[in-house]
């Protein structure tokens, strides 16, 4: 299918274009507020080409595609997605509720670092290279050496930079003048006035000074200050001068209140952050990559992951290392590789097999959605197998003071990123590794049952059928045994047909009335499934013109299993001399994929056929 097709598929399935507000994408899900959830399809968005799995978390709709999510997410802004509208005027005032307001900060945050977190993966690398050419001889006072640092450091120094365009694209603010905002904290003026420690102000305020390179809180606070400032000049500026004006307004107003009171108050926030991650690396160092190798699968569900990224940044950034992700996430994409290989080696099935085979390798160089969606919550007590192991993993690790030194997807590739002045550190961190690995592989393949191709196949065709009961209480024939040639021959599809006993008439599924014909002798229901049943009264009764028929229902209704229809006077219809045999017909199926009752009189409560895919 064209990637184009695709798209628009998906577009249809999240309401459309216009039930948008925003989308971005990490790197493995395209992530969608809509003003409607309940537009999203999720049955249907599984089913696309490409999509593994669906996740709704909190105000995100997210779609789990793996690698391929930059080739998704930049057709669907050809598509029409490159322009959202914000429709939370339209959205009725909520209630003051802490744990949504918590909710939303958390959606927030993973949706600020998402765009920016391959920039972050790239300069952790660089340092993983640069870590192992010291480690080979290079020396720390060679220019090739500064060179290569300041490569890897700039995305961590520029950090603000980065999160002022990905925060103002968020929330529709002035990409640019949020970027001038961070200019100004990281001024080259500014950071000497920060080194030289002297006491500054502007006007008589006291100007705080703080080091903002490499800081997430304070620039977000000032980014978000300054889309209100913006909003209030377009509001009361006057259109002759709003050109010259506007800019210049926001700029006066935002930088000095950002300077002496945002940018203070965030560092503050930051140094509380700080402090906490200190009293834990102190106290506890072994409960944060514990919990963390034990819960990753299910922050990863949740698509929540992201959101402790900016903490651990920050604890980059001022310890040098950190403990709140690395080490607990290594335990835990391991375990999953180690999990999906184990049930490759059990699994017979070779589509299942190279699936698992595919997944496991995947997660073991750090992308773990392929195998917590294809492999892990598919196979019975798997995902605890890898939950086990990723926490007795992270333990290890935090028994030992693993810690990683730069941000990089937890895996077997990235384990340079363990290498530091302890030379026990990258020891620690592969023993971590390989006991998430083995123990999460021999769990799996000893605890986890992995059904044979016979069991899968009667399992299919349980799962495959669809029940159809009975419309009426009667005396079951053969479809054949009709009178009327349109139906004995099965030339509209299978079926059975019913000699009724009593007048009233009932819904065989759940569904839609898709037909129902003016005279009341004909009905056409649309299952959930998107059967299309066909029930027709008697024989030629069409020439009644609704004589005997009393409708209690009329085409697009929602109907469920049971109920009433129409009700037939039948004793009318023999008076006349018209068959009143009941006619039961699945459209555009034959009689193969039927299985028919073998009762011969049966009541509403019975089940009359199954249909089989």
């Amino acid at each position: 299918m064209k990637q184009e097709n695709i798209s628009n598929l998906i577009i249809e399935n999240v309401g459309g274009i216009e039930n948008v507000v925003n989308l971005y994408h990490c790197m493995t899900r395209l992530r969608f507020i809509l003003k409607d959830q309940k537009k999203f399809n999720a049955e249907a968005l599984k089913n696309i080409p490409g999509v593994i799995n669906i996740v709704q978390s909190g105000a995100e709709s997210q779609i789990i595609i793996g690698a391929e999510v930059d080739t998704f997410y930049n057709d669907l802004l050809k598509q029409g997605l490159e322009n959202f509208s914000d429709c939370s005027s339209n959205q009725e005032k909520q209630k003051f509720n802490i744990r949504e307001i918590f909710q939303k900060g958390l959606t927030a945050l993973a949706g600020i670092m998402a765009p920016i977190l391959p920039i972050l993966i790239a300069g952790g690398m660089v340092k993983v290279v640069l870590a192992l050419l010291v480690l080979s001889g290079m020396s720390r006072d060679s220019q090739n050496y500064k060179i290569l640092y300041f490569i890897s450091d700039a995305t961590f120094y520029f950090l603000p930079f980065f999160i002022a365009n990905s925060f103002a694209t968020r929330i529709k603010a002035n990409n640019y003048m949020a970027m001038v905002i961070a200019g100004i904290l990281l001024h080259p003026n500014f950071m000497s006035m920060v080194s030289e420690g002297k006491a500054v102000s502007f006007f008589d305020l006291p100007v705080r000074l703080v080091s903002y390179s490499a800081t997430v809180i304070p620039i977000i606070f000032a980014v978000w200050f300054m889309s209100y400032v913006e909003k209030v000049v377009e509001k009361y500026t006057p259109k002759l001068i709003k050109t010259m004006f506007r800019p210049l307004l926001t700029l006066l107003i935002t930088a000095p209140v950002v300077l002496i009171v945002i940018g203070p108050l965030g560092g503050y926030l930051g140094e509380g952050l700080y402090y906490v991650i200190q009293i834990l690396n102190e106290n506890v160092p072994w409960a944060v990559p514990m919990l963390m190798g034990t819960f990753s699968p299910l922050l990863v569900m949740a698509g929540m992951h992201l959101s402790i990224t900016p903490f651990a940044i920050l604890s980059v950034s001022r310890f040098g290392y950190e403990t709140l992700m690395g080490p607990g996430m290594l335990g835990s994409n391991i375990a999953q590789g180690g999990a999906s290989l184990a049930i490759a080696f059990k699994e017979k099935r070779i589509e299942k097999r190279e699936v698992a085979i595919s997944a496991g390798i995947t997660a073991l160089s750090g992308i773990t959605e392929p195998a917590l969606y294809g492999v892990t919550v598919k196979y019975k007590r798997a995902l605890l197998c890898v939950m086990v192991s990723g926490g007795i993993a992270g333990l290890y690790a935090g028994i030992t003071g693993v810690v990683r030194y730069a941000i990089a997807s937890a895996s077997f590739l990235s384990l340079p990123v363990f290498i530091g002045d302890n030379p026990n550190n990258i020891i620690n961190a592969i023993i971590t590794a390989m006991i998430a690995l083995v123990l999460s592989f021999v769990l799996t393949y000893v605890f986890v049952p992995v059904e044979s191709v016979a069991e899968e196949t009667k399992k299919e065709v349980e799962n495959d059928k669809e029940e159809v009961k009975n419309v009426v209480a009667g005396t079951l024939i053969p479809l054949q045994d009709v009178k009327d040639e349109a139906f004995s021959s099965g030339t509209l599809g299978g079926g059975a047909a019913i000699i009724p006993q009593e007048g009233a008439i009932h819904s065989p599924v759940d569904g839609v009335l898709s037909m129902v014909y003016p005279t009341g002798h004909a009905i056409g229901i649309t299952s959930k499934s998107g059967k299309e049943i066909l029930i027709h009264i008697g024989i030629d009764t069409v020439k009644l013109d609704g004589e005997g028929f009393k409708s209690h229902i009329k085409t697009g209704m929602e109907v469920k299993k049971g109920d009433l229809l129409i009700e037939v006077d039948l004793n009318l219809l023999k008076e006349k001399g018209y068959d009143t045999t009941v006619i039961i017909v699945i459209l555009n199926r034959v009689m193969d994929n039927l299985i028919i009752t073998k009762k011969d009189r049966l009541t509403i409560q019975d089940t009359l056929l199954e249909i089989i895919d």
